[in-house]
């Protein structure tokens, strides 16, 4: 291997790590939101069994479940997307 493939190896590999390291923060919202919601459906369905009144509590629990993902899920990366801005302003500096 040449000294030229072994630095193109090595920018590639860097620029992977960079672009994992971007990413990788965010890979985890979506599973957030999913469980956020099939945790309060499933609470909402064993609540109904019982105090047998389904689906009243399945159907409020998994809208509240969703709505409350949502938010999680916005404020997520609304706080990541600040974090990289303030990082960018002090690498520029």
């Amino acid at each position: 291997m040449s000294i030229a493939q072994k630095t193109m190896s090595e920018e590639d590999n860097n620029g992977i790590i960079k672009t994992y390291s971007d990413v990788g923060p965010y890979l985890g919202l979506g599973t957030q939101l999913a469980a956020t919601i099939v945790l309060m459906l499933f609470l909402g369905k064993w609540l109904d069994e019982k105090f047998d009144i389904f689906p009243l509590l399945t159907i409020g629990l998994a809208f509240l479940g969703g709505f409350a993902g949502i938010y999680n899920f916005i404020k997520s990366v609304l706080v990541l997307n600040e974090k990289n801005k303030s990082k960018k302003k002090s690498s520029n500096k």
